[in-house]
């Protein structure tokens, strides 16, 4: 009787995402998911900020050192679709660990690298593994947070990005001058304990135990999941999200890439000084990721967007373009530094929207296909940057990202509003 009676009474429990406010569990999985994001994302910084001594002991070009940075990118994209498929299979909190370790093993075994082919191969694990990290995390908390919050939690868990760009800056511009650029590599697998922490404290996500039985149990495999996104249900609102993506990933890649770069070399800034200016710019991307979600939960998904995206823009084309401008200025630069930061606060909307726009039983697929695909094509933006820089300078290249900017807060047009929807099962 009692067994009968404890099933019926779990049976009748909430879900997560029907409490009316977040508990415990909920802000475990905001952590977990957060801290993973943090170094997901410094992992693939990082490297942006060793590419010149990288450059110098293994006598790479900046041509060849942008490939490099590309492969990884492109390596972001068979990630992101693979534990996509595999997170809907499995389940979120597993595909999480899977992810986190991929990631930092692959960092790691960079400060063994000798030569170009090696440093080639050991960065595509790292993308592998960052690809498949942010889709999981996003999807987690979509499913687990209450509608009318999802996009306030959603936010916090993208600020792991412009922390992540931080941390990267205090490593790159401080840690690597003393310790060199393979130590800097090797001290980054720490956030491999992260695994240790979701093995024990994470709960799986219950929309997918529900709704996820059959994927759980291999009733629909993993090509079929894939190929579902390109079905009449769901091919539209997957493709305009995968451009909605490309021009989110190819505005972020255009900006970051070389951005450190930039300000040592054209602007004469000593990598100590370059790594304080990007701290500045990502002090404004915290601010901006968290109140993105904030403007997204109150006046919808689309008008943030667009207005971030151009405040982006703006950051961007004074900081390169009119850089003479204001050069005697330097709080005004800092302060459009600062703007570019705040405009990127703009990805924390992509996550809540395609939670949104997916089911159940393909939303981390979708989500991850979409983010990691546009990702994957950012394997050419570093070179064409550095090819670009030959006649026009680092500048010239990084200010395309504004236009990239400017598609993304107009594009976003083309989509239904989905503020404080209700999860489709």
């Amino acid at each position: 009787m009692s067994s009968s009676h404890s099933l019926t009474q779990s049976v009748s429990m909430p879900l997560l995402n029907e409490y009316d406010k977040p508990t415990s569990q909920h802000y475990k999985i905001l952590l977990m998911s957060w801290a993973g994001w943090v170094f997901d994302f410094y992992d693939l910084i990082l490297f942006s900020f060793l590419l010149i001594p990288i450059g110098k002991e293994l006598h790479l070009s900046n041509v060849g050192l942008s490939y490099v940075l590309g492969v990884s990118l492109a390596a972001t994209a068979l990630g992101g679709v693979v534990f996509g498929i595999l997170s809907d299979r499995f389940g979120r909190r597993s595909v999480l660990q899977w992810t986190i370790l991929t990631y930092s093993v692959g960092t790691f075994l960079c400060g063994l690298a000798s030569s170009l082919e090696l440093l080639l191969f050991f960065r595509i694990i790292t993308g592998f593994g960052v690809g498949g990290e942010w889709a999981t995390g996003q999807t987690y908390i979509g499913e687990s947070f209450p509608p009318k919050v999802r996009g306030r939690f959603s936010a916090f868990m993208q600020t792991g990005a412009p922390v992540g760009v931080l941390l990267a800056s205090v490593v790159g511009g401080f840690l690597t001058p003393v310790i060199g650029w393979r130590m800097s590599f090797f001290v980054s697998v720490l956030p491999a304990v992260l695994v240790v922490f979701v093995r024990k404290h994470l709960p799986e996500s219950d929309m997918w135990l529900e709704r996820g039985k059959d994927v759980s149990q291999g009733t629909i495999s993993a090509l079929a999941k894939f190929k579902s996104l390109f079905s009449q249900d769901h091919a539209k609102l997957f493709l305009q999200s995968l451009l909605l993506a490309i021009f989110l990933m190819s505005a972020y890649w255009f900006t970051y890439s070389w951005l450190p770069g930039y300000l040592h070399e054209q602007r004469h800034l000593t990598l100590t000084r370059s790594a304080l200016w990007m701290i500045v710019a990502q002090g404004g991307g915290v601010l901006g990721y968290v109140s993105f979600g904030f403007m997204a939960d109150s006046v919808g998904r689309r008008p943030a967007f667009t207005v971030y995206s151009f405040f982006w823009a703006i950051g961007l084309l004074m900081t390169t373009i009119f850089w003479d401008a204001i050069v005697s200025y330097p709080a005004v630069i800092l302060g459009f530094l600062f703007l570019v930061g705040f405009g990127t606060g703009v990805f924390s909307g992509f996550g809540p929207l395609c939670a949104e726009l997916f089911p159940t039983s393909i939303r981390n697929t979708a989500m991850g296909s979409a983010f990691n695909l546009a990702r994957g094509i950012q394997f050419f933006t570093p070179v064409v940057i550095a090819l670009i820089a030959e006649k026009y300078g680092l500048g010239g290249g990084i200010s395309l990202a504004a236009l990239f900017a400017l598609l993304t807060g107009i594009w976003i047009w083309t989509f239904p509003e989905t503020k404080g929807k209700i999860l489709d099962t």
